[in-house]
Formats: C-alpha cells, structure tokens, sequence
C-alpha cells in the first residue's frame, strides 16, 4: 500500500502530472486514505456520478463550491467555480505515521501575504452588519468572511518566478504532511488535487454524512483561542459559562435542526454537546441525528450550506453575504464529499464543511479563506482576532502568519497570568475555590474532568427536551388535534419544517407553502391558518413578502379562520389588529426567556428585531377583545389571543423554548375548541 504512495510522490518529485487525487484521514483515523481516478465536472448535485462499486469504498470525491447554493434559489455572487469531481478508481490506505514520513517536508518559501481585507477594514464591515442587518431584522447572525492570500516562490527563485504544477504540488504535499503531524481534533486532515486545483486543510466540522439510513450533522460553534499555550481548567470553564459562546452555539443548533427537519424523517436528535480541541483553538459542538430516505445528493442539496458559515435564517444571510462580499466565496463554506456504497448497496455520504483549509493555483496563488460568526453580543475587534486564529494552522502549516491583531479585545483565550487564572472564580458551575489551573490535560486531553463534564451538561437543562430525547410516535400526540388540517405559510424562515414536526407529533396534519407560492392553494380550506417566522421590517408593505402576509392574514381575519401567528406572523398580525410595531433597543436573537404567559410561567426562545408594544393588558379591535401578554417594564407583546386567532412572538419550535411544545398545544386546542369549521360560514 506504501508503493502507491511512494509511486504518487516520485511522480511529483520528477515534475509529472499524477493525475487527480485525494489524500484523506477522516474523524481521527489510524489510515490515511489514497483516491486516484478521472476528473468530471458537473453542473448540479444531482449531477454528481456515484456508480456501483466495491462496497465500503468511495465512488466519488466532490469539491462543493459555495456558488452552487443557486440551487436552493438563495442569492450568491456568480465566481463561476466549478462543481469538480474525482471518480474513484483506485483506493488504498496508508497508515499515518508511514503518510508523515514520506511525505515531503520541504519548506514553504512564499512572498509577502496578508488578508484582502485589512484588521480595521473588516472591523468597519462587522459593525455595520451588526448595526445594519442583524439590527434591522435581517437576522440573528452571520458569516462574513475575509482571505489572507500570499503567492509561492519557486525554489532559489522570486516570485516573479513561474511556479508550475509540481512545486505547487510538493508545498501542498508539505503542509499535508505538518497538518498530519500537528494538529488535532480535525474532522477531516486532507489534500485534493483536481487536476486544476488543490485544496489542503484540516476542517473541524462534519456538515453532513449518512450511513446506515442515519444522517448526521455537525453544528460546532464557540472559539476558545489558545494560541500561546494550553488553557488551563479555570479558563475553560469560564469559556464554557461565557453567554456569548453558548448562545452562538444554540443559534446555529437551531438552524441545523432547520436543515434536519427536511432531511429525516423525524427531525433531528440532539446529541451532545461536546468539547473539541484542536492545535491552536478548541470549540463546542453538537450531533445531530435522524432517520433519512433520500438520495444522498439531495441531502446536500437540501442542507446547503452549514449556518456555521453561512447564517441564520439561511435564506436571508445568503442575501448579507452576497451584499457584503462582492468578490464571492470560491470554495469557502462549500463541502467536500465522498459518496459510495455500504455493503448492503445503500447509499454512503461522508460531507465536511470546507473551512481551515488553503486553495492552490497551479500559477502559485495562495488563498486561505476565514470568517466570523456574528451575534449580537459580537465585538468588531473580536472577530478580528478570531479570523487571525482560524487562520493560524493552516498559515503555520505553509510557513506564514497572519500577524498580531492591532488592538483586537482578547476575547476567550487563554490569560497571560496563570496565576490569576489559578485563584478565578468558579463561574457559577462548581468549581471548588481555590482549584489550580492544571493545564490542558485536565480541562481538555482529560474531557473527563467532572467540572467540564457539568458544565457541558448544564447547557441541556435549558434546553426543549422534544429536540433532545428519542421521540415515539403517537406519545405527545392530542386528541382534540388529530388529523387537524394545519397549513403553515413560510415566510422565508425554515423554522417552519422545525415547527411541521411539532405540529405532526401533536396529531395534526400539515401542509406548508412558501409566502410567494402561495397562490397555488386555497388557505380558506385549512382548519388551522399558521402564518410562519421570517426576516425583515413588518411594517414595510413595499416588501412583497409582506404584502402577502397582510392579505392573507386580512382575508383570514375576515372569514373567522382559526389562526395562529409566529414571530413575524405574530408582529404583522399585531399590526392588522392596531398595535404598535416597532424596531426593538436591542435585538433579541437568539434570547431565552422566562415570561408569564398569561398567568404560566414559561420558558422560550425569541429570535427578533421587532416587537408589538402595548400600554395595556387588553386590546378592543373589529375582530373581538385580545387579550395581551406582555412586558411589564417596555410593554412588548409577547403574545395575543382573540376570539378566533392567537400570536406568539417568540419561536415555540426552537430548542430554546423548553415549554414550546406545551405553548403551541394549548393554543390550537383552544382554537379548535371555539372555532368549529360549520361556524365559518
């Protein structure tokens, strides 16, 4: 198996083409993997070839770029990337320490490098997007991202100097090789070679696989920078309790439940969380899991791409980034994937998001692509620092860095004064007063240590326990609910698919319908009327989304339909009825709550810009007295009921709601209850 090996590099080494390949160690396997076979190209997922073959083998290897999320109909700047293909034709494995030994170690010598997008450039770029976008409604966070780029130098030359295919080869081969050896903790460790390109890298996160019938995902978020030197326990600790860090990580949760809820049967399972530790940063992390019955490559079109690198909703952030990065994304936020078969000829998908990774011209270009997740506890000089860290290994790996961070807040990493660290307070989560900083082996080679173990588990006890527990069909399903016709109007929030999953469990059966498809349905037909999340201003009628949401929602109000309002359902529900909608102080994105909900105490998830506010408690409108729940500090409205309609303002599908499932089947079953289909004349 090394001869194949040996018989790649020689050809490198001699300057001959060796044809397209992939180097790959997958999920901290003891083997490498070598792929060889035929370029192809392909214009959609679908496209992809994946023919019968040897079982437990891949068939194909495909380089994702970001520009194919056109197929979803989801905004892009066209870079005209290609969707590239390796199909398999020879498969050997190679063990690791063999890979490190024989790979070339040759220095990297470039020149200059530095990122497109200067330290107070993007600082400028992450306040506007906070200000602008996530302050407006646009969304609860984003991925925006910027590039170091750097030009190789051809041995003993300059860089004016052509650098061909085999040099660009051989530093690839290089950074493979100090990648393998160093870094840790990576999803995929890996080289592929095109034929026109080549990518190298060491991703941290699964997007999506499916084995056995079971699709999992992967959502990580939460950056702990420790660059200089191992944290130790009290710095984890408090990186664990840091709100900012938990909240990113519930949010992008939440959009890959999103994902999974289109994908499995079910919806996903919530698994976790974890605690990854890499070279130079360390992240949180979940699993989710599902039952799937689709063609892999519609998986991948279906969960285009991870809100880790994208946003949330996903729709709109695709909007965010194509205004914000003019230039396109190329391969970043795009996906590698092997597809094959097990042995039984089911389908196999093996999917990692392409982060942390270098592209490679043939010409000696050198890009590494990096972003930072934006919420609205964000900083600008804080996500600066955190670009210049998820660049770091892969930068080491070439033989550059990005430099210091001028004047960048110093966010979660590890502090300077250990001994300072050594006496920190216990974060509210049982660390005993006076524990010693002991250093990585105890708070994160040693993940076994009782006071990670608490805090990790802590995070679910906040959690809504339908997302977290296997779900039995039938076991949460009413009575009063079952075979209830429910039509759920998508506003362009893919919370809805979350929400369908509740609805269904509960007994109903739902139907759901994009805002502008919605023409090719009579809503008049629904028993329920659920008029779905979305982003934007909902009290801009020039928006055609809307418009349609105020029509329909009129003409449903007219006809005494039962009907149900959600976020922006709610907001623009509110505002039918004469409340006051208005742009909230402070975002409330990704913010749990506990609220009195007309006299229950009850813990959800709001994911919002805007607000209803009202004075008073009960409101007289042309549809019935409402009765309001509401802030008793600002006014916000929380939620309504009337006689033949209700709204929530907060989200009872997401996974911060713990008490939504209860919320939404108390709702419908009152509005069954007073609202019987022969009383709609």
């Amino acid at each position: 198996m090394t001869d194949h090996l040996s018989s790649l590099l020689r050809a490198v080494h001699d300057g001959v083409d060796p044809g397209p390949f992939a180097l790959l160690r997958r999920d901290g396997a003891d083997v490498v993997e070598l792929l060889r076979g035929a370029p192809h190209r392909a214009d959609r997922l679908a496209d992809i070839p994946l023919p019968p073959g040897p079982a437990n083998q891949p068939a194909t290897l495909a380089v994702v770029p970001y520009r194919q999320i056109a197929e979803r109909g989801f905004a892009r700047v066209d870079d005209g990337l290609p969707l590239e293909c390796i199909r398999v034709s020879t498969y050997w494995q190679v063990p690791v320490a063999t890979a490190i030994r024989d790979l070339p170690g040759t220095p990297v010598t470039t020149d200059g490098g530095g990122f497109d997008i200067a330290d107070d450039e993007y600082a400028d770029l992450v306040a506007r997007v906070l200000r602008n976008e996530i302050g407006n409604g646009a969304g609860a966070n984003f991925v925006l991202h910027r590039t170091y780029r750097a030009r190789l130098m051809a041995p003993g030359g300059s860089a004016a100097d052509r650098v061909g295919r085999s040099a660009a080869l051989v530093a690839g081969l290089s950074a493979l090789r100090r990648l393998l050896r160093d870094e840790r903790g990576a999803y995929w460790t890996f080289l592929v070679y095109t034929g026109e390109r080549l990518l190298v890298g060491a991703t941290p996160e699964r997007h999506v696989s499916v084995s056995d019938g079971l699709a999992m995902m992967n959502p990580i978020s939460g950056t702990l920078r420790h660059p200089q030197g191992e944290p130790d326990l009290a710095t984890v600790l408090s990186f664990l309790d840091d709100p900012k860090e938990i909240e990113e990580l519930y949010m992008v949760l939440d959009e890959e439940l999103k994902m999974m809820a289109t994908v499995a049967e079910h919806g996903g399972q919530v698994i976790g969380p974890y605690l990854k530790r890499m070279s130079r940063l360390s992240h949180t992390e979940y699993l989710l899991a599902g039952r799937n019955c689709h063609d892999v490559r519609e998986v991948l079109r279906q969960t285009m791409f991870a809100p880790t690198v994208t946003g949330s909703p996903i729709e709109s952030a695709c909007r965010v980034i194509a205004r914000y990065s003019p230039g396109g994304r190329r391969y970043y936020a795009g996906v590698l994937a092997l597809l094959g078969h097990d042995s039984d000829g089911a389908q196999t998908l093996d999917a990692p998001i392409l982060i942390r990774a270098a592209e490679i011209d043939l010409t000696g270009q050198i890009r590494v692509p990096v972003g930072a997740t934006l919420v609205r506890h964000s900083t600008p000089s804080g996500e600066v620092a955190e670009t210049h860290a998820k660049a770091s290994a892969v930068l080491a790996s070439l033989g550059l860095a990005s430099g210091p961070v001028s004047g960048a807040a110093p966010g979660p990493a590890v502090p300077a004064d250990r001994a300072a660290a050594d006496g920190a307070a216990n974060c509210g989560i049982g660390l005993p007063a006076g524990t010693p900083g002991t250093g990585v082996t105890a708070a994160i080679a040693h993940l076994e240590h009782p006071t990670v173990v608490r805090a990790l588990a802590a995070r679910n006890d906040r959690l809504a326990r339908f997302w977290l527990e296997q779900r039995v069909p039938g076991a949460v399903a009413e009575s009063q609910l079952t075979g209830l016709d429910v039509l759920v109007l998508d506003a362009e929030d893919s919370f809805t698919g979350m929400l369908a999953h509740l609805l269904r469990a509960l007994g109903a059966a739902v139907r759901q319908i994009r805002w502008d498809q919605i023409a090719t349905v009579d809503p008049a037909t629904a028993d329920v009327l659920v008029a779905g999340p979305g982003p934007g201003d909902p009290t801009d009628p020039a928006q055609p989304r809307m418009a349609v949401l105020r029509r329909v929602l009129d003409a449903a109000l007219h006809r005494k339909q039962p009907l149900l309002g959600i976020c922006l359902g709610h907001q623009v529900l509110a505002d039918r009825l004469g409340l006051a909608v208005t742009r909230r102080p402070l975002p409330s994105q990704g913010l749990q709550r506990d609220i009195d909900f007309f006299g229950v105490p009850r813990r959800v998830g709001f994911y919002s810009s805007f607000t209803a506010s009202s004075s008073t408690a009960s409101l007289p409108t042309a549809y019935g007295q409402v009765r309001l729940c509401r802030d008793e500090t600002d006014g916000a409205v929380h939620a309504l009921v009337g006689p033949q309609f209700a709204g929530v303002q907060f989200h009872p599908e997401s996974v911060l709601s713990p008490d939504g499932l209860d919320v939404l089947r108390d709702l419908l079953v009152d509005l069954v209850a007073v609202n019987r289909r022969p009383d709609r004349v």
